[in-house]
């Protein structure tokens, strides 16, 4: 698309998320149905160094399992649309337990930012967050804010392009299991792997599929199985 690039927002309820959205984006905000979808996602576009940033504010979920049409949704979108840089909104105030969804992102996609929110109620409560510490832990760009004061901004925005211009490369942690389940893993990965190929993560749909994930097998089977082959 050029200079034009999709931005996904992820986040638990009450992160800030749609602030953040609302925030950056303005009254340049349409909603708009996804991929012929009835779904409606929010979206909204940033200008900045001559490109276009066009925001998706996915909806708020505490997880990005088949749990709800909410968790589909956003999972959907996040894996099969593959937008080029996905933000997970986190609570300053509360990281331990935002950081579930986080892990579940950086799982599924590659260019991710863990993007910081309410960074001024944590720093009142004495809250001191080292994201250069989270940064190499977590092998993405960690970024400081306060959406409703428009705190980070120049940062974030940064950051992004950096992303989609090649400049900074993201390499997401990989969650290590029980020797019983990397092992099952290693048996159902090459599998997937040639039915999927190099476009969605073949180790996050095996570790779905162990789990017993009946609503992604369907979306597969819909999207990657050629029509008259079953089982």
């Amino acid at each position: 698309m050029g200079n034009e690039y999709r931005i996904a927002l992820t986040g638990n309820p009450n992160t800030g998320k749609s602030t953040l959205f609302n925030a950056l984006t303005g009254l340049r905000q349409h909603t708009g149905n996804w991929a012929g979808k009835t779904v409606s996602l929010a979206q909204g576009s940033v200008s900045f160094k001559n490109k276009t940033f066009h925001f998706i504010d996915l909806p708020g979920t505490y997880s990005l399992f088949s749990n709800s049409k909410d968790e589909e949704v956003a999972r959907n979108y996040i894996v099969f649309e593959k937008p080029d840089v996905t933000l997970v909104v986190l609570d300053a105030t509360s990281l331990e337990r935002n950081f579930n969804l986080a892990l579940q992102v950086l799982e599924m996609t590659k260019n991710v930012i863990v993007c910081i929110n309410l960074i001024d109620e944590a720093e009142k409560q004495g809250i001191r967050i080292n994201e250069r510490l989270l940064m190499n832990r977590l092998g993405v760009p960690v970024v400081k804010i306060s959406a409703r004061n428009k705190q980070g901004f120049p940062v974030l925005l940064d950051t992004i392009d950096r992303i989609v211009t090649g400049e900074i490369e993201c390499h997401p942690t990989q969650m290590q299991y029980s020797p019983e389940i990397e092992a099952q893993i290693g048996k159902i990965e090459p599998k997937v792997r040639e039915m999927v190929g190099d476009r969605i993560s073949a180790r996050w749909i095996s570790l779905r599929l162990l789990d017993g994930d009946e609503a992604l097998l369907t979306e597969l089977a819909k999207r990657f199985v050629p029509e008259g082959v079953s089982g």
